[in-house]
């Protein structure tokens, strides 16, 4: 009979867990938190220090029963939740529960914590138990304390004030802002012409152009040519003068690896990289964490995923040296192991960055035993891992400078002389510049060019970029808004609530997100701002490091925040949804105004409900009064409801067809009939998959017995079962990166099969 019982956060790692420790040890799973605040207010009560109420999660209560029994049998309990304050608060929680069933009397309920789920880490940890750390358990509880507050309170303000099922959270707030700033300054941004001068000339067989950067002894900055009549005065003053080269300047330039992963850094390359989104970057991690049997028994191939430590621990440095010294030539290893200083001043020392458990375990060993997903993300690991301990990349930079008349052209040109670490990996970045890396001729100083062509080019000055994932995550990090943990769920909250959606993988905030923004920037500015969110981020790491305590940080807080709460009670919904507008009603002239209804913003009249004149955004009064005119028939068809007239009317997402005698009948069907897959519901398989239009106007594919059955997949149903997990249907989806695929809709599966590859490659024999 077991006499040791270990406790973890999740079942997969439960079962690797128990393939390490033997018949003594019992393994059971929490399946992530075990108690929350009581979803009422009082929960955390400012009155009584804070304290809070706790309640078991329904949905875990059985896991809770699982382990309240088999603690009754064991005699040595460890908590090896995750190595972080969300699983030492577990930990916590767990043993609260069993004192409270006087459950530990005469037993030892120690902590224990590994970075990696290998079978030494383990055992070592078990051998090195400790007791749980109360700071870090009041560093998670402050957090989850303030954002219960920050919810509860703000939340019915702004059902109140703008709309009922809204809701605020303390980070998510701030990130929202950074979105709506962004798009805010896209809308003011004013584009501004400029041009720039360019020589093509050439060498042997060798074509190079070069761009005026000097004019009659003059650097030229970026709006120095402002319009054609410039540019054209500029090639006329330079037109017959012969170019000569007046200047040569060759470098040396290195370039050093990228610091082995954190977690923001880790889903920022997955989503430049390999197009995935954070959260499902994270799923990914936590599974290749977790352990998965890759031939010889089940092992953790990367190390914790939540991390902003770049640090790597000496053996592990050993481990990459020895496999660069075995696998590339001796130029590719530096002389002494590579370290990076960790640029968060909280990182967790004792944290290492995200790195493989063993560099031995090459990706192409392990790919047979890994979905996609996994592979690329741990490819990618790998590849960064072994680059991180890899020298420097080495070029040879040329810059020429041509004098034509009074102006000077300069070429640039750039030349990899050693590959050093980008044999293995280059990290990506968001919205790059080109760089000039043309290949240049052997020139010589004086040497007489031939003027090819001389010319201008036109540009245009460009609004700053929307968010990607990537940037929004090297954004919240900058401005120290949230930990690494939390990013993924910022970004999930955001889009769950529909304050922002994806168009083309960038972040827009709809009109809700606008309004909630405006409406918290306006009345709780404090509460948004980015300097006071990293401030109490930096107070939470304080009471995690035991140089603060907990209560004040929350006193400080709640003071002005409840006062501040009282204050925007008077606030009328009007002064928060609706803008006036400098234009007359066409209908009876009174001023028209936007107003904010469930579906968005709109433009009404302000002498509502006397005069019902209303109009979609970004339409004119024309455009709304032809539409208006005369109402469109469906001729030989009545309403199935009423047997009135059926037209086909406007609303927010284009047409549709709907009854004449509405509001009294609410009858309404889509333009188009929906197009039939003859894929019958994987879910019900009552219905079949007919394909719709989202609101945003994306297709999709759902049951059409639809309210009745839910199931729905945004990628083209194919009725083939999955190979590996059996599930009734495949779906087709196809990037510009892999091409077309079979892929199970399934996510925990994982089964892909590449069908046609990318365009301009060719299939690889399967």
């Amino acid at each position: 009979m077991p006499t040791s019982l270990l406790i973890v956060e999740s079942p997969s790692k439960a079962k690797t867990l128990k393939k390490y420790l033997g018949p003594d040890f019992e393994v059971l799973a929490s399946y992530g938190h075990v108690r929350d605040l009581v979803p009422k207010n009082g929960a955390v009560d400012p009155e009584k220090g804070f304290a809070m109420k706790y309640q078991l999660i329904a949905r875990n209560s059985k896991h809770v029963d699982a382990i309240v029994k088999a603690v009754g049998d064991a005699q040595h309990i460890y908590l090896a939740t995750d190595p972080d304050r969300e699983g030492e608060a577990i930990s916590w929680h767990l043993v609260q529960i069993l004192n409270g069933k006087k459950l530990l009397k005469n037993k030892t309920a120690q902590r224990v914590v590994f970075h990696e789920i290998t079978k030494n880490a383990v055992l070592e940890a078990i051998q090195n138990p400790r007791e749980i750390a109360q700071n870090l358990v009041d560093a998670q509880q402050t957090r989850r304390a303030l954002d219960y507050l920050v919810g509860f309170n703000l939340s019915p303000l702004l059902w109140k004030k703008i709309r009922r099922g809204l809701s605020a959270g303390r980070v998510q707030s701030p990130a929202l802002r950074l979105i709506c700033e962004r798009e805010n300054e896209i809308r003011a941004f004013v584009e501004q012409e400029y041009w720039s001068v360019h020589l093509d000339s050439h060498k042997g067989r060798t074509k190079f152009g070069s761009k005026l950067t000097t004019m009659a002894g003059k650097k030229l900055e970026q709006f120095d040519i402002p319009n054609e009549a410039e540019q054209a005065s500029i090639l006329a003053r330079l037109e017959g003068h012969p170019a000569v080269v007046s200047s040569i300047e060759k470098k040396k330039k290195s370039r050093s690896p990228a610091a082995p992963f954190t977690t923001s850094t880790l889903q920022q390359e997955a989503v430049r990289k390999l197009g995935m989104t954070t959260d499902r970057t994270m799923r990914t991690a936590q599974q290749l964490y977790e352990g998965i049997d890759i031939g010889q028994g089940t092992v953790g191939l990367i190390t914790y995923m939540r991390t902003d430590s770049v640090a790597l621990a000496g053996e592990a440095v050993e481990e990459i040296r020895g496999y660069i010294g075995l696998k590339f030539d001796g130029d590719y290893l530096p002389k002494n192991p590579v370290a990076y200083k960790n640029k968060s001043k909280n990182a967790q020392e004792a944290h290492e960055a995200i790195r493989p458990t063993s560099i031995l375990r090459t990706p192409d060993m392990v790919k047979p035993f890994l979905t996609s997903d996994q592979f690329k993300l741990y490819d990618m690991v790998w590849k960064r891992t072994l680059a991180c301990q890899m020298a420097p990349a080495k070029f040879d930079t040329t810059s020429i400078d041509i004098a034509v008349g009074e102006g000077v052209f300069r070429a640039t040109g750039q030349v990899q002389t050693f590959a050093g670490f980008l044999a293995v990996y280059e990290e990506d970045v968001d919205d790059a510049e080109d760089e000039d890396n043309a290949k240049l001729p052997l020139l010589e100083e004086g040497e007489t060019l031939p003027v090819d062509k001389l010319y201008g080019t036109q540009h245009f000055t460009q609004p700053p970029p929307r968010y990607s994932e990537a940037s929004l995550v090297k954004a919240l990090e900058e401005f120290g808004i949230g930990r690494p943990s939390t990013y993924a769920s910022i970004i999930s909250t955001l889009k769950d609530r529909e304050y922002v959606v994806l168009d083309k993988k960038r972040f827009l905030p709809t009109d809700t997100g606008d309004i909630v923004n405006k409406f918290l920037t306006e009345h709780f500015a404090q509460y948004v701002d980015y300097n006071f969110t990293a401030k109490l981020e930096n107070q939470l790491d304080e009471v995690a490091n035991g140089q603060r305590e907990w209560v004040p940080v929350m006193d400080s807080f709640w003071k002005n925040f409840s006062k501040q709460i009282a204050e925007k009670e008077s606030i009328s919904r009007a002064e928060v949804t609706t803008e006036s507008l400098d234009e007359a009603c066409p209908k009876c002239s009174k001023p028209l105004s936007i107003k904010f209804g469930k579906r968005g913003r709109f433009i009404a009249c302000t002498g509502y409900p006397d005069c019902d004149y209303t109009r979609n955004m970004g339409e004119t009064a024309e455009q709304a009064a032809e539409e208006a005119e005369a109402p469109t028939v469906i001729e030989g068809r009545s309403c199935p409801e009423c047997g009135g007239e059926l037209h086909i009317k406007k609303g927010r997402y284009g047409k549709f067809i709907g009854c004449a005698n509405y509001p009294k009948c609410k009858h309404i069907e889509p333009l188009e009939k929906p197009r039939e897959t003859g894929v019958e519901c994987p879910e019900c398989k009552a219905g079949q998959l007919i394909e719709r239009k989202s609101r945003y106007g994306k297709l999709f594919y759902s049951c059409n017995t639809y309210p009745k059955c839910k199931y729905a997949t945004w990628n083209p149903p194919v009725a083939e079962p999955c190979p590996k997990c059996n599930w009734p249907i495949l779906t087709l989806k196809t990037t510009k990166r892999r091409g077309t695929e079979k892929v199970c809709p399934q996510k925990e599966c994982g089964y892909s099969e590449v069908i046609a590859p990318p365009e301009g490659k060719e299939a690889e024999p399967g």
